[in-house]
């Protein structure tokens, strides 16, 4: 169907949607693309606008206010397109398309002994992030829901500058602050695009739930951290475990096949020339990808 003959209402959802859709770290040229087809400059930037505000949420973009790191989730949206901060004590909005903070205004805070742990988690947390993130990023968030206190870890690590394939690894982690008891329940969550031959797209999740035992806080965090770090490391063999068993499937759907017996002479120079041309660019592909993806997520 022709742009042309939709009315606004049915552009603005498909613009919306399509915009939604972009994977991790390419909503800019998604928008950029669109533009060129849709040829109205307000309509686009609104639907800019409330499309980038989710796609924020939904893949933690990153930001640094003030040296400290900010992932950007629905756990810290204030409403009217806002974001807060409990480091920085800030509340902004953030325009994708632009890379940068608007209408920044103070936000207060109550200080207690949640907001003690909540900064004691988070260094804890940092300390496993630098070990194992080529360049990851961490925050701690603050909840309360029916009287009830609860911290959000988020855990964020990308790499959007490849020529040929674009990753995102985020994990979430939130438990109630008990005096005893907490259990844990935790997301991780893997994405990765390639568009080089081909336009694949691979997304790999895992929910969990574990138990800590509360000694102390400080006693709490470091106990959060290392389950944290056992639980990504496994999620981590896991996948590897998989990639390298769909390679080894690949490999042999394609190469280890019966051969029928003709009882012809078989030219082998003409039927390498062939594999060369149809058979290496897709046995480049799965190689490429179980690679990137093991240096991704070391």
């Amino acid at each position: 169907m022709s742009l042309s003959v939709l009315s606004r209402k049915e552009k603005e959802k498909a613009i919306r949607r399509l915009l939604i859709q972009a994977p991790p770290g390419e909503f800019v040229n998604a928008f950029d693309d669109l533009c060129l087809l849709i040829r109205d400059e307000k309509l686009m930037h609104h639907q800019g606008e409330c499309a980038g505000h989710q796609h924020c949420q939904k893949y933690s973009v990153p930001l640094s206010i003030d040296g400290n790191a900010v992932l950007l989730s629905h756990h810290n949206v204030v409403g009217d397109y806002r974001f807060f901060d409990y480091q920085s004590k800030l509340s902004f909005k953030f325009d994708l398309l632009q890379n940068q903070l608007k209408d920044i205004q103070s936000h207060g805070i109550i200080r207690n002994e949640t907001e003690y742990l909540r900064t004691v988690v988070l260094c804890a947390l940092k300390l496993y992030v630098n070990d194992h993130y080529p360049k990851g990023n961490c925050n701690v968030l603050r909840k309360t829901v029916k009287n009830k206190e609860f911290l959000i870890a988020c855990i964020e690590d990308h790499s959007y500058n490849s020529d040929f394939w674009n990753g995102l690894w985020k994990s979430k982690w939130i438990f109630q602050i008990n005096p005893f008891l907490t259990q844990v329940t935790g997301r991780i969550f893997v994405q990765a695009h390639f568009f080089r031959c081909v336009n694949l797209h691979v997304e790999i999740s895992k929910d969990l739930k574990e138990s800590l035992e509360v000694v102390n806080q400080a006693q709490l965090a470091l106990n959060f951290a290392r389950l944290v770090e056992e639980q990504e490391n496994k999620f981590q063999a896991a996948v590897l475990e998989e990639l390298q068993e769909l390679s080894n499937e690949a490999l042999r759907r394609i190469i280890r096949r019966d051969l029928p017996v003709t009882r012809t002479l078989i030219d082998w120079q003409r039927i390498l020339s062939d594999l060369n041309l149809v058979m290496y660019p897709k046995l480049g592909y799965v190689i490429y990808s179980r690679s990137v993806l093991c240096n991704w997520i070391i």
